[in-house]
């Protein structure tokens, strides 16, 4: 039973969405947010990442970033570029990219959901992230970036979203400058609102597809503030703010690994290993990207190679050891290449699909030896991981398109 609940964001003005909307805070580095913010210094990565008003080299978890950020966000309000909404509502999000379209509901979600596994994750978090995202949500008294959520796909809840898409006019239309196109659409109707809370009621798992770090931090400043206060029940802090997907609409595309040397080995050698447990084929008809689970591709001094798993090393009954990242990492980068631990390990480093083929071989040509593409990690895998109580390997999806930050705020 899950309790999604409508809110009335803090958004962009109309004519202020695009230039405001951005990338999630963690897609850059530092140097790259600067160079957006330098570029448009409306973007809502100059909230996010409030260490671009500093010199270069300023510690970005000084408190004073978080105070810069607190700045900007108040300056944004008292411009108007940032307004408030007066009633409570959900908002339809809908994302266009290469000709797909993936639309959610964005909500908040109960923060007791998450801590009792109604909202179900498949990741660890690391707390220094963690601290980052919890001051800057206690600076601005807000979550301005939405945590990623799917659930299996509602036929009522389609049928409301696509009806007020057909009947409404959108109060955002822009398309961003990756050619993703964002629009955005109110459900204002209260029996329409009171049917979502009532299916959402209905579902009994809802999954964290991205947003781990956000989420946890939420989750941690609100039990903070409901130490000592008896009568925290009403309030907004309570929730988190979500954008929720229907399983049936997400793409997740391959996460691919590239690694620094053989480990000591000849290529000559590094094959024949790799033979112990997998088929080695030169790779034929062009091909770089795998199309079938238990298939990888390898890319070793300008050749592609085929790789495809021995049937008898996949344990198809455990939801983790099945995936495609767990047979890769326990079969080949960790008895081979010496990968014990690809979280902390220097020697691999991780491309998401988004990138192409020629980004594993540009890598393989200059600063490492070896490249892996990988066949996507699909979402009911994903599912299947959570809902048994596991994590999976780092690294084992990457969601396209991303979500916006700025788009709509939950203030508390």
């Amino acid at each position: 039973m899950a309790n999604i609940k409508p809110f009335a964001a803090v958004r962009p003005a109309s004519d202020m969405a695009d230039k405001i909307a951005a990338l999630p805070y963690d897609v850059y580095n530092t140097e790259e947010a600067r160079e957006v913010v330098e570029k448009n210094p409306k973007s809502f990565l100059a909230i996010d990442r409030a260490e671009t008003a500093f010199p270069p080299g300023t510690d970005p978890y000084n408190e004073e970033i978080y105070k810069k950020a607190h700045h900007l966000y108040v300056e944004m309000k008292r411009n108007k570029e940032l307004i408030e909404d007066e009633s409570v509502m959900y908002y339809i999000y809908s994302l266009t990219m290469d000709g797909r379209t993936q639309t959610g509901i964005v909500a908040t979600a109960n923060v007791d959901d998450y801590v009792n596994g109604v909202i179900k994750k498949h990741e660890n978090t690391r707390e220094a992230k963690e601290i980052d995202r919890i001051n800057h949500i206690k600076s601005l008294s807000a979550q301005t970036g939405p945590i990623f959520l799917a659930y299996r796909e509602n036929e009522r809840i389609t049928a409301i979203v696509s009806r007020t898409m057909n009947m409404t006019e959108p109060i955002y239309d822009f398309t961003a400058d990756d050619n993703v196109r964002h629009r955005v659409y109110k459900i204002s109707e209260t029996k329409d609102i009171i049917e979502i809370v009532d299916e959402f009621k209905n579902i009994d798992s809802i999954y964290i597809a991205d947003g781990h770090h956000r989420a946890a931090s939420a989750v941690k400043v609100c039990l903070e503030k409901r130490e000592g206060n008896e009568d925290y029940d009403l309030e907004e802090y309570n929730y988190f703010l979500c954008v929720l997907f229907p399983d049936n609409e997400l793409m997740i595309m391959d996460y691919n690994r590239t690694v620094k040397d053989l480990n000591g080995l000849s290529e000559e050698e590094f094959i024949s290993k790799i033979k112990e447990s997998f088929d080695v084929s030169p790779a034929e008809d062009g091909f770089k990207k795998p199309t079938k689970k238990g298939e990888f591709g390898m890319y070793l001094n300008d050749k592609w190679y085929k790789l495809n798993i021995h049937p008898d090393k996949v344990n198809s009954e455990d939801p983790v050891k099945s995936l495609d990242v767990s047979v890769l990492q326990d079969y080949l980068l960790d008895p081979i290449l010496g990968i014990k631990d690809p979280r902390t390990d220097d020697r691999i480093d991780f491309i998401g699909g988004i990138r192409g083929m020629e980004e594993l071989e540009k890598r393989a040509n200059t600063d490492m030896k070896v490249s892996f593409s990988m066949y996507p990690t699909s979402i009911h895998e994903l599912f299947n991981v959570a809902d048994a109580g596991l994590l999976m390997p780092p690294k084992s999806t990457w969601f396209e398109p991303k979500l916006r930050s700025g788009l709509f705020i939950h203030e508390f």
